[in-house]
């Protein structure tokens, strides 16, 4: 990822280091409150149609963790507007004609749609009809969806650009619709958007586990763990078929030297093997103590294991993404995750339909346990995608050493990082004491006034 000589003496490194930490900050909030929207919508759809107490109950009480998670999502998604113009002024000049408006839409459309209806969301329900206040709730969910597009849509033309011209030296956008709908744009938003509801089924599972443990709010806990194993089985599915099937034969069609990173492989050939443990040896360019599955990749990135899958021996060195192991090894635990999401959700799903989910103990101290694991896995999804595009910032056009900006010292931006990260820990701590209150009083709103 950043090098691997004199890596501290590289100002490329802090600027990125920083960037990479505010974004990897601020992300654990969005996919909460994407996921978490799309739940509410459920609920209180399911409340208007059928009149059911307890989904109205879970939609007020979700909609409080909502609105805390929102809050700090804002304020640590912020700062990473700034970064484009102090950190990676190059890189805006270059990209700016393209990637600002995509930036644009975001703030302009979406984020003022969802933030808008926030507050009459958690507050308005008791000045609101049932019907405005789902109206309420269908705006959060279309506002933070759409602000999910035009962040991905961004992402993906560095990914795989479509729709540009150069003039002068720099980007201009020449197609917006081939743009606007580049087909890595849509895989890559249906996975993160399937991810992003992973993540909310696993929060809202947790906390039912945790008051059924506990013996309390059993109503709640009913309706918490019966549609976030449901849900989540049904999503955890998705994130692997089609939508990540999908974006891994996008990334052997147009990063095949990714692909060979992601695997640690270097020969090339057909009936590839999957990789499933082993560490990779860069200088020796060769995968120590695999264990491999014939064959699979070859299906997985092509659909057939006639087709050979490329080496990174076939690219010049330069090209190879720059920090293979790390590469390697967020791409296996994305993966490894994934597979036991699924296999976790699907016994939770089946006790669930038994009925016998809430006595099994053990599976649910195994679902208040695992909340953490969607954020990680998303992480490491996200770091895979971006490790690699390295060394480009815009695929294939525009190099990542070439984007800083010159003109701040690594000092600087080491100070900015050290402050960053001080702000940060307060604002998670914070986070964690709101969090933590509401879901201790529970889901009646008298409760704690």
């Amino acid at each position: 990822m950043f090098g691997r000589e004199h890596i501290v003496d590289d100002p490329s490194f802090w600027h990125r280091l920083q960037f990479s930490f505010t974004i990897v900050y601020h992300y654990l909030f969005p996919q909460l409150t994407m996921g978490l929207a799309f739940f509410i919508v459920l609920w209180k759809f399911r409340a208007l149609r059928t009149g059911d107490v307890e989904c109205a109950r879970a939609a007020r009480f979700w909609s409080r963790i909502f609105g805390v998670n929102f809050a700090l999502g804002v304020a640590t998604g912020v700062p990473m507007e700034f970064q484009f113009g102090t950190n990676w002024a190059r890189f805006s000049h270059y990209a700016a004609g393209i990637i600002g408006q995509t930036l644009a839409m975001e703030g302009m459309f979406a984020f003022f749609l969802e933030s808008a209806f926030v507050a009459a969301l958690v507050f308005g329900e008791a000045k609101l009809s049932p019907r405005k206040h789902f109206g309420a709730a269908v705006a959060v969910w279309l506002g933070s969806w759409a602000s999910g597009y035009f962040i991905v849509t961004t992402n993906a033309f560095m990914q795989h650009p479509v729709g540009f011209a150069v003039e002068h030296g720099v980007l201009v956008l020449a197609q917006p619709f081939r743009f606007l709908f580049n087909g890595w744009a849509l895989c890559e938003y249906a996975h993160t958007m399937v991810a992003s509801v992973v993540t909310a089924s696993f929060v809202v599972s947790a906390v039912g586990a945790f008051y059924a443990l506990r013996g309390v709010h059993g109503e709640q806990a009913q309706v918490y763990l019966k549609w976030g194993v449901r849900v989540g089985l049904v999503a955890c599915a998705l994130v692997a078929f089609p939508t990540g099937d999908r974006q891994a034969k996008l990334v052997a069609e147009y990063q095949p030297v990714s692909l060979a990173a992601m695997e640690g492989r270097f020969e090339s050939g057909e009936n590839a093997d999957l990789t499933f443990i082993g560490q990779p040896n860069v200088r020796e360019r060769r995968i120590d103590n695999a264990i491999r599955a014939p064959a699979v990749l070859s299906i997985l990135a092509y659909g057939t294991p006639k087709r050979s899958v490329l080496g990174l021996n076939e690219f010049p060195v330069d090209t190879w993404p720059t920090n293979i192991e790390l590469l390697y090894y967020s791409f296996h635990i994305m993966a490894g995750l994934g597979t036991i999401f699924i296999g976790l959700m699907g016994l939770s799903t089946w006790l669930s339909v038994r009925g016998t989910l809430r006595q099994t103990r053990p599976l649910l101290w195994a679902l208040m346990l695992a909340f953490p694991f969607p954020y990680i896995a998303t992480t490491a999804g996200w770091m895979t995608a971006e490790l690699g595009r390295q060394p480009w910032l815009v695929y294939g056009l525009f190099r990542t050493v070439d984007g800083y900006s010159s003109s701040v010292s690594s000092g600087n931006t080491l100070f900015t990082l050290i402050g960053f990260t001080g702000l940060y820990f307060v604002l998670g701590v914070v986070f964690l004491l709101l969090v933590g209150r509401e879901v201790a009083h529970g889901p009646d709103a008298e409760a704690h006034g």
